[in-house]
């Protein structure tokens, strides 16, 4: 029996994983372990490890990898070391790991130092910020690709990967998203205490690469918001160097009646919020991949999504109070043709197919550069 251990460090890559280490412990065919880390182990971000123990996984290990105001090289040594040590104990065949989080460069490089099969989720992709950087190293140092589309698959290959270790399976989260499982909007409200009948969603993180601008930039947000007098429902940024700033620009919020802010949501809560909101503002990534899904429109601030807001429902803008308060009386209430540019809910099954095929774990642990050819001219 193979041993697949998920690695999981943010409520967000939990909601990417979910489907996929579902359907594969359930099929009885593989022995399943997750290694919870991250932003899941911290009371300020709401525990979330809680949220994998109630969804009934079996082998979870939980690690600290870091305090509240550790740099990112730091968080990256400890979760080396914590992971390299768990490997060398359970010692799987196969590594899984999402996205662009420093604790996924972690993962990959200790797949790579033990010479571990190494499957890597959602690369390809295109963005602003530190992130951009991490997912194509990550992808470098990862033996398996599924990707979420055809440009992604081309992307990776254009760092020189294989093409027959490229596999377009979707993103998983959309699994959930388009499942008949997600829980009514109105238990939502009541499990969270949201008094609105209409609202949008405001989720802002910090550019890594712009430190200098992140005051200015969420007083900007926070203006523009506050301007609109509209109901916002307003979730805690992630753990990268800046956060304090946004928290401590969120405290002018906490009183005021037209805004209720969460630590963190689980996912599917989060996921139906979505659905039956009148946008999203800010720059996570849910707004530029999942609100399409539901037609959502999206207001997306500054430049950590850089490249990747390319859809009707998505209006790009700067930094600034005038510009986005035009974009939120141009998008607000406003419902876009549902699209599926990231997938069609089906990423797990394709996922679990391949995994129990024989090819993928012939692929060798040698990786091999793949010279592109260029046409010029």
């Amino acid at each position: 029996m193979k041993k697949i251990v998920f690695l999981t460090a943010t409520r967000a890559d939990f909601g990417k994983l979910k489907s996929l280490i579902e359907i594969t412990e359930k099929s009885g065919l593989f022995e399943v372990h997750i290694f919870a880390t991250g932003m899941h182990l911290n009371p300020k971000y709401g525990k979330t490890v809680e949220e994998i123990e109630k969804s009934g996984f079996k082998n979870i290990f939980k690690y600290y990898n870091h305090g509240n105001f550790d740099s990112m090289d730091l968080i990256l040594s400890r979760t080396i070391e914590g992971f390299s040590g768990y490997v060398n104990d359970i010692k799987p065949d196969l590594i899984v790991i999402h996205g662009d989080r420093v604790e996924t460069l972690a993962g990959a490089i200790v797949g790579a130092l033990n010479n571990t099969l190494t499957a890597h989720i959602e690369g390809g992709e295109v963005s602003g910020t530190v992130d951009e950087l991490i997912r194509h190293s990550v992808t470098k140092l990862s033996h398996i690709h599924f990707v979420a589309n055809e440009d992604a698959k081309k992307r990776v290959i254009q760092l020189g990967e294989l093409e027959t270790s490229v596999f377009v399976i979707g993103s998983p989260d959309i699994d959930v998203m388009l499942s008949k499982r997600l829980p009514s909007i109105s238990d939502v409200k009541k499990r969270y205490q949201i008094p609105f009948k209409h609202y949008a969603i405001l989720v802002y993180h910090p550019v890594t690469t712009e430190p200098e601008n992140l005051r200015t930039n969420i007083k900007e947000l926070i203006k523009a918001s506050l301007e609109s007098k509209m109901n916002y429902v307003v979730v805690y940024p992630n753990n990268d160097h800046g956060t304090e700033i946004i928290m401590e620009e969120y405290e002018a919020l906490k009183d005021n009646p037209n805004f209720r802010l969460y630590p963190s949501m689980r996912f599917e809560y989060f996921i139906s919020l979505l659905k039956n909101s009148e946008f999203i503002i800010g720059n996570s990534s849910a707004g530029i991949r999942e609100a399409g899904i539901y037609g959502v429109g999206c207001i997306n601030v500054g430049t950590r999504q850089m490249n990747r807001g390319f859809t009707k429902n998505i209006i790009n803008v700067k930094d600034d109070s005038k510009i986005i308060m035009n974009a939120i009386n141009k998008i607000a209430g406003k419902k876009y043709k549902n699209n599926y540019v990231f997938g069609d809910g089906k990423s797990n099954k394709r996922f679990f197919n391949i995994i129990s095929g024989k090819e993928v774990w012939l692929i060798p642990h040698q990786k091999m550069f793949n010279d592109v050819q260029y046409r010029i001219g």
